[in-house]
């Protein structure tokens, strides 16, 4: 059991007390308080009196109140318990009751095996734990949504004032507005929203795209365009569930999952009353496309993806990759992007972001010394060769220092991981280019 169902509530109801004492006994090292009471009139006194009843196990055939009758009238009392029917007859009407009337999910026939029994008892708390945990989470989720929709709501009409306060400063100057004053003054309004280290990320991003929109010999307005574009990229995760989740994709649930991958029609969206600011749309919508036709919201392929969106998202994914290790930020950031070349990201494109990188994250190092860093087990990539032997939480050996990764080693690692947690990540070799 985990420590989850150490402070559940088990009540076994039967009108023999030899039976009770017999089931007491079956399940006095399991971790979870257990109750007892001789028929359903005293089990309905009892129930309010207890906390957290996770599982009520009744048997069928008692003087008075019989068990079906008993699990439906504890229902008014713990809702979202558990129930189980004990019985020792073959009356398939009575399980039938129990299950309609009673909300039994099972029921177990006497004389009972014990082992079966404690499986039938431990697989139903667990359930019971998971429902709840369930329960809690869609409570957060939809607390969430409704501060979501006030928060876009607010973001709205701000983002529209800034909108009617740069076409008012325009016809003032009765001149068309440059480049750079739209980058002044719209990236300035959506960071006043913006925590710190969200700004701090989108100027990086901007930094690596514009240095190498430069070396392409783009033109100046093209430039201005895409560091604008990378400066918003993210602009639409303002007030959404993900916004605040240091997570990988793939640990995210569904709600959030789901949320996330919205927040680039959001940031569409939000821009979309902007005439100035037209071109920018398509580069902000298609940041997370895939060059393998992976990605969303629309899962373009290949040169199908804006070059503005294809930059911003090699830059979004080497600034981010730099951020996850502690040293060898720049070197573990382009391998870690060139494992996924012509995967996520354009390998005609890659090349260009070296130096620039290399500068941005400078850390003064000996010419060919072995680096090595810590990742978690979600950002692990076929081809990384291991630094460190990895083993799981309980001292199991799962891969040698100096392995080669596949696909079937990095699955073996994660779930270990889940189920054994190490309190560290995983240590990879540093391959330089």
């Amino acid at each position: 059991m985990s420590d989850e169902t150490q402070c559940i509530t088990v009540l076994l109801v039967d009108d023999e007390e030899n039976i009770l004492r017999s089931l007491k006994r079956l399940l006095m090292d399991e971790a979870f308080e257990v109750e007892t009471a001789t028929s359903g009139e005293a089990a309905l006194k009892l129930l309010p009196e207890l906390e957290n009843v996770g599982l009520i196990v009744s048997d069928q055939r008692m003087p008075g109140m019989n068990g079906a009758d008993f699990l439906g009238r504890s229902r008014e009392i713990a809702p979202h318990a558990m129930r189980v029917l004990l019985t020792g007859y073959s009356d398939i009407n009575a399980t039938v009751d129990a299950i309609n009337k009673g909300g039994a999910c099972r029921y177990i026939s006497k004389p009972w095996d014990d082992e079966e029994l404690l499986q039938t008892v431990r697989a139903t708390v667990d359930q019971y734990v998971a429902e709840t945990e369930k329960r809690r989470l869609n409570s957060i989720i939809n607390q969430q949504n409704q501060e979501l929709e006030q928060w876009n709501e607010s973001l709205k009409k701000r983002l529209l004032q800034t909108t009617a306060t740069i076409r008012e400063q325009s016809l003032k100057k009765q001149s068309e507005k440059t480049a750079a004053t739209l980058i002044n003054t719209v990236f300035d309004n959506v960071m006043e929203v913006m925590g710190d280290p969200d700004s701090v990320h989108a100027r990086t991003v901007s930094t690596l795209v514009t240095d190498v929109a430069r070396k392409m010999n783009l033109d100046s307005e093209t430039v201005a365009m895409f560091r604008l574009a990378a400066l918003l990229h993210d602009a639409g995760k303002l007030g959404s569930i993900s916004s605040g989740l240091n997570k990988h994709l793939d640990d995210m649930s569904e709600s959030e999952a789901s949320d996330y991958r919205q927040h680039p029609l959001r940031g569409e969206e939000m821009f979309r009353h902007t005439e100035e600011l037209a071109d920018l749309l398509p580069m902000i919508r298609s940041h997370h496309e895939a060059f393998d036709g992976s990605g969303f919201p629309d899962g373009l392929q290949g040169e199908m993806i804006p070059l503005g969106a294809r930059l911003i998202a090699i830059a979004d994914f080497i600034d981010r990759s730099a951020r996850s290790v502690e040293r060898h930020r720049a070197e573990y950031a382009l391998m870690n992007t060139r494992y996924r070349s012509g995967i996520l990201f354009d390998p005609k494109l890659l090349t260009l972001f070296g130096a620039i990188t290399r500068k941005i994250y400078y850390e003064q190092r000996k010419p060919g010394s072995l680096s090595e860093v810590e990742v978690a087990p979600t950002e692990l990539v076929a081809g990384m060769i291991i630094a460190r032997d990895v083993e799981s939480g309980s001292g199991v050996l799962l891969m040698k220092s100096g392995t080669v990764l596949d696909l079937c080693g990095i699955l073996i690692i994660r779930s270990h991981y889940r189920k054994n947690p190490t309190g560290h990540g995983v240590f990879v070799q540093v391959v330089e280019s």
